[in-house]
């Protein structure tokens, strides 16, 4: 599969951006800088209304947002709000517009959203990214993107804006191969996620100064700079704002253990690390970093 810019790419178009959370506001933001003409909504207005003074549009309804746009660029929670959104901006949207669908919904919610797609008459690229905040305010994220070769120059331009990396897994965005190889990368950032905070709770519970630990693998094979971020980010309470959610990565691993169970995988280590987060959620960490299940360790 192709990767990477597109010859025939335009160097600017219209972006409508429905979701201006930790990721939509930080790819709205990159999109400006790049020069693309971009319009912003989301459910809480005031959301979407902090990003007027990085250089962008703020639409009142998610319609007006998409009025005209070469581009929709859906980034909100799970795939029952993206339907929600997209049938909300449906009014507006072009016939022929292309639909980049960011947000991390599965392979099973990405089928009735092509469906959604088709009804719609636009073409759809399923586009997962890998990255937190910081990279998509550089523009270093890594798209998994699944498209037909009419979407991708299109596309190719917003891609080339917010990230360094396109990796193009098939030309069905329907079929879920973007979304599946989200999930499966996703299964690895929880799992370390998970390990990271177990072995600084362990090190805690034990008398172990969880410092230590770092001192201890450090330049070996065991050493990581995931384990150094999350552990960072717990033993200097910097768990706020979240770079991703804890809410979020119990949705994600809720997605990946009934992808799994479809395949007949089983992920007992996936599956408890679920649980961790769910349980951090249900003690009052959900919006706070991931690396808050490290408390899970504790509570519940």
């Amino acid at each position: 599969m192709p990767t990477g810019t597109l010859s025939d790419t335009p160097a600017t178009v219209t972006v409508a951006v429905l979701g201006t959370g930790i990721m939509g506001s930080a790819m709205a933001r990159t999109l400006v800088r790049a020069g693309h003409r971009v319009r912003v909504w989301n459910r809480t207005h005031a959301r979407a209304a902090e990003l007027a003074g990085d250089g962008a549009t703020v639409a009142v309804t998610a319609a007006e947002a998409a009025h005209e746009a070469d581009v929709v660029l859906s980034m909100v929670h799970d795939g029952d709000t993206v339907t929600e959104v997209m049938r909300l901006a449906a009014p507006g949207v072009r016939p022929g517009a292309v639909w980049i669908q960011s947000s991390t919904v599965g392979v099973e919610a990405q089928r009735g959203i092509a469906e959604l797609a088709r009804e719609l008459e636009v073409v759809l690229v399923d586009a997962p990214v890998l990255g937190t905040r910081e990279p998509a305010e550089a523009g270093q994220l890594t798209v998994l993107a699944a498209g037909a070769d009419e979407a991708r120059p299109v596309a190719q331009a917003v891609f080339d804006a917010v990230a360094a990396r396109t990796v193009w897994t098939g030309d069905d965005a329907a079929a879920g191969s973007a979304q599946a190889l989200k999930l499966v990368v996703n299964s690895w950032v929880l799992a370390v996620n998970n390990a990271v905070g177990e072995s600084v709770a362990l090190a805690a519970g034990l008398g172990v100064d969880p410092r230590l630990l770092l001192d201890a693998v450090a330049g070996g094979g065991l050493d990581m700079g995931y384990l150094r971020l999350k552990a960072g980010l717990i033993l200097d309470e910097r768990l706020s704002p979240a770079s991703f959610a804890t809410e979020t990565a119990a949705k994600d691993a809720d997605l990946i253990v009934d992808a799994a169970a479809r395949a007949g995988v089983r992920v007992d280590a996936l599956a408890a690390a679920g649980g961790r987060l769910h349980r951090a959620v249900g003690g009052g960490h959900g919006s706070e970093d991931m690396a808050a299940a490290y408390f899970a360790s504790f509570e519940g």
